[in-house]
């Protein structure tokens, strides 16, 4: 089997794999839909629904990608300044630590407190607030660890910082860079889902669990949350698609 379809059909039999036994231990527990939905029962909430789904994903989609790409960008100026610099790396950590280990369920109702009625800002900031922590320490990671002797053969040949950043720096830390964003991903869509559940505003993939919820919809709560997961792995994969573009020297060969 080459490498290519390798990786198409692995994840795909583990996926199948998945579903068969979620199917097999409800249908052996012989649990109804009203205490544990099956596969089977998906289709059905999703032909009825299906309008709310293409919605509601849309807008949870883009309030994620939001919160991910300013994650992205601040995350990298912290790594950045942490990197260069071993006064501004003891200054930030123990804040940046800190403020991370804050149950983010916490600060919902804080945001919608200081923000009243700006469901989008509040929703993309909290998507940013969760993701940027572990992009802002793998770039920090990766330029600390720079050898310091690639520095001082460029600067004796007369390069500039800027040239030091791009030609060795930048290179070198984009394998930590992308193992961060596959993590950031995952984190950006629990942000979003914790604004749209604990701060309903009847928007997202969050307002249509609590709607399947305050219905006693299982089927529905348990379509939502396979929706989401789908969303999870397109977007994980976009970011495999440019680590391997920008970073595929990096990725060890498998025979």
């Amino acid at each position: 089997m080459n490498a290519s379809l390798r990786r198409t059909a692995v994840p795909v039999a583990a996926i199948v794999a998945f579903f068969v036994l979620w199917e097999l231990l409800v249908q052996a527990n012989g649990w109804p839909d009203y205490v544990m939905a099956s596969p089977s029962d998906l289709p059905d909430a999703y032909a009825r629904f299906w309008k709310l789904f293409l919605v509601g994903a849309w807008q949870t989609l883009w309030r994620t990608v939001a919160g991910l790409l300013i994650a992205v960008v601040v995350g990298t100026l912290f790594g950045m300044i942490m990197g260069f610099s071993r006064i501004a790396r003891d200054a930030l950590y123990p804040l940046l630590v800190g403020f991370n280990a804050i149950p983010k369920a916490t600060l919902v109702p804080v945001l919608a407190l200081l923000f009243v009625g700006q469901h989008n800002f509040n929703t993309v900031t909290m998507a940013f607030m969760i993701s940027f922590f572990p992009i802002a320490v793998s770039v920090s990671i990766g330029l600390s660890t720079l050898e310091p002797e690639y520095r001082d053969i460029l600067r004796s040949l007369g390069a500039s910082r800027f040239t030091i950043f791009t030609k060795i720096a930048l290179p070198k830390t984009l394998p930590e860079f992308f193992g961060a964003l596959k993590v950031a991903v995952t984190l950006a869509f629990i942000g979003t889902n914790l604004v749209e559940i604990v701060s309903p505003h009847g928007r997202g993939l969050g307002a249509l669990f609590l709607s399947g919820q305050t219905n006693s919809n299982y089927p529905l709560m348990f379509a939502v949350l396979i929706v989401l997961a789908f969303l999870g792995i397109v977007l994980y994969y976009a970011v495999v698609f440019l680590e391997r573009i920008f970073a595929g020297w990096a990725e060890r060969s498998e025979r």
